[in-house]
């Protein structure tokens, strides 16, 4: 898995997805309040939300200089959506599990319905950790290396704002 990881293009995208968490930490601790969302690729990273550009840019320079400095940690976030992806897919196949075999019948499967809702409860306290565990070792790197900020460009389509920040390195 590791040589996997190692390879340039998925490095980069895990390189960027650690620093586009490690962005939001820094603009939550400015302003808890505040909806973001992010999106990730080789280039750099899309963070939608309201925010001011130079606030932006500011906010993704402090990030990675504190990554560069040790505080790899910020690269997982409780809101990625490799948590959502890990909770729904345990949750789904605890569902599974409860209800296989449970014959053709609807009455059949809604009998098996309390099991399969507590087992569907108790893979998603299990899956909590992995989800964080996923994060820091393979969907999010905290460990920037030679990442560069290049630009940060303000993109607003209707009401919605985004910005893209591209990286290199």
């Amino acid at each position: 898995m590791t040589n996997l990881l190692e390879i340039p293009v998925i490095s980069r995208i895990r390189r960027n997805h650690g620093l586009e968490h490690a962005a939001i930490h820094v603009l939550t601790e400015r302003n808890s309040r505040r909806p973001l969302a992010g999106h990730s690729d080789p280039g750099g990273f899309w963070l939608i939300g309201e925010v001011g550009t130079e606030e932006l840019a500011d906010a993704v320079s402090e990030a990675l200089a504190r990554m560069k400095n040790g505080e790899h940690d910020l690269a997982v976030h409780p809101n990625c959506g490799t948590n959502y992806v890990t909770n729904g897919m345990a949750a789904g196949m605890a569902s599974f599990l409860a209800l296989a075999g449970s014959g053709r019948r609807m009455r059949d499967k809604l009998e098996r319905l309390p099991v399969a809702g507590l087992l569907a409860t108790i893979a998603l306290i299990l899956a909590r950790p992995l989800g964080y565990q996923i994060q820091q070792k393979i969907t999010t790197s905290g460990h920037p290396g030679s990442l560069e900020i290049v630009e940060v460009i303000r993109s607003t389509r209707g009401q919605v704002t985004a910005h893209r920040v591209t990286t290199k390195g």
